[in-house]
């Protein structure tokens, strides 16, 4: 896992699936590796009360019965779509729930205006197709068709972004369970397996882009994703994250509690703004989620780290929230500018610790970029 620069979360958490469908006497669906029950484990992670001679890590924070409601979807003959704002982890727990279900999560398509019909069925070696003609062995299956041999999970992110094309073809596979291929004159039809489900996600901000059909939604249970904002699970998933990166990159640097207080409380400051603004013009272009701000504070501490004095400081972190959000100039830049003044400067002189510092970093920031 070592040589890998992101491993998937069966290799990622190997040993801990193991472990899990080792000591696992639950019942289980179809071909399902765990069992409901262990699936729930190991995404929320353990508690006492389980009684398990180790902890189980939690890898997804969100509310227990958007995990629960998924598990049960992908045990019935439904699709389950995820849909929320960008950043509410969507596609981690798709991932989460594909690699303990069936230990394989790599089985995805990316949706987009380009996705075609062969991307969710079929195409063909040509040079294959040439030297012996049209058979299963040159035949190059999708992932959602592997997903369907091997009574897998397939993946389909951001549905909403294909097009209705694509959709309508999802809808049969869906419906029918199998894949017909008019090209062979015999085994031309590729049946699923049971465990074969699908788990799209799509942006609850792309709508009006290629709105899902009625007969296509019947096809699917939705689970939608709201944003945390709760202080607590928001400040576990940061530090979560924030651990991992860490690892990853060998850093040993500390992230003071007061500099993670003030990154959350800037967001929650920005999220009130952005619902209180008028029009979107007035609003931030991010979404100001969650992912968001892990992705701040990940470039502050690697600017720290490779940059600074190995310590991070709210200057830092200041101006790392500026150039993140800042993506429209000079709307974004006059929002925030307004933020610091009306907001930060304020509590700056009210609470002082490291406000002031936070206030000085993102001014200079702002001038940087202005």
């Amino acid at each position: 896992m070592s040589d890998l620069l992101r491993a998937p979360a069966e290799i990622k958490y190997a040993e801990e699936l193991d472990w899990l469908e080792s000591i696992d006497d639950n019942p289980k669906p179809f071909s399902w590796r765990l069992s409901p029950k262990m699936v729930r484990l190991f995404i929320l992670g353990s508690e006492r009360s389980d009684g398990l001679d180790r902890d189980i890590a939690q890898k997804w924070y969100g509310d227990r019965s958007f995990v629960e409601r998924s598990i049960v979807t992908l045990a019935s003959d439904r699709g389950l779509l995820l849909i929320g704002d960008p950043g509410t982890g969507k596609s981690w727990l798709a991932e989460l729930l594909s690699a303990a279900i069936s230990r394989n999560s790599t089985l995805v398509v990316q949706g987009t205006a380009g996705t075609t019909e062969d991307h969710i069925k079929y195409s063909w070696n040509v040079s294959m197709v040439i030297a012996k003609g049209q058979s299963r062995e040159s035949m190059i299956p999708s992932p959602i068709m592997t997903a369907m041999e091997t009574g897998a999970i397939g993946r389909f992110e951001e549905l909403t972004r294909s097009t209705s094309d694509v959709q309508d073809a999802l809808i049969s596979i869906l419906s029918e369970k199998y894949i017909s291929v008019p090209e062979l004159d015999s085994d031309s039809i590729v049946f699923a397996k049971p465990g074969f489900s699908v788990i799209a996600t799509a942006n609850s901000r792309d709508r009006g882009v290629n709105d899902l059909s009625s007969a296509l939604k019947r096809r699917f249970n939705f689970v939608r994703i709201p944003v945390v904002t709760n202080k607590k699970s928001e400040t576990e998933i940061v530090r979560f994250r924030t651990e991992e990166l860490l690892r990853r990159h060998q850093i040993e640097l500390d992230v003071p509690p007061t500099l993670l207080d003030v990154l959350l409380q800037s967001f929650a400051d920005l999220r009130a703004t952005a619902a209180a603004a008028a029009s979107d013009d007035e609003r931030l272009e991010s979404a100001l989620s969650t992912a968001e701000q892990i992705g701040v504070l990940e470039d502050a501490i690697l600017h720290s780290n490779f940059f600074g004095e190995r310590a991070l400081t709210a200057h830092t972190l200041a101006s790392s929230l500026v150039g993140s959000l800042a993506r429209r100039e000079p709307e974004d830049l006059a929002i925030l500018n307004k933020y610091l003044h009306g907001v930060v400067e304020p509590r700056s002189k009210a609470e002082g610790g490291s406000w002031p510092e936070f206030l000085e970093g993102g001014r200079d920031a702002i001038a940087t970029l202005s």
